[in-house]
C-alpha cells in the first residue's frame, strides 16, 4: 500500500540519514518504525492493566479454604 505523509524537514533528514546508515530504503525504515510504534502502543501493557485492577480494590477476594488446603497439601515437605 502506498501512502503520502507530511513530516517536518529535520525529521525527514534524520530518517534519510538513518536509513542510509542501516542500509535500508526509506520505506523499510518507516515500516520498521511504524511496526514498533504500533506494537508498543497497540495493546495495553499487562502491568498497567493489573495495577489498575488492584488499585480499584478488587484484590480483596479470598482463596476458598478447601482450595488453600489442597494447595498446601500439594507442596513437598522440606526442612529449612
Amino acid at each position: 500500500m502506498k501512502t503520502a505523509i507530511s513530516i517536518p524537514d529535520p525529521l525527514f533528514e534524520a530518517a534519510e540519514s538513518l536509513a542510509k546508515q542501516l542500509g535500508l530504503s526509506r520505506s523499510e525504515l518507516f515500516q520498521h518504525a511504524v511496526r514498533e510504534y504500533v506494537q508498543a502502543h497497540g495493546r495495553p501493557d499487562v502491568t498497567q492493566t493489573l495495577n489498575r485492577v488492584y488499585a480499584a480494590g478488587r484484590n480483596t477476594a479470598r482463596l476458598d479454604s478447601a482450595l488453600a488446603k489442597l494447595q498446601a497439601a500439594s507442596l513437598p515437605d522440606e526442612e529449612w
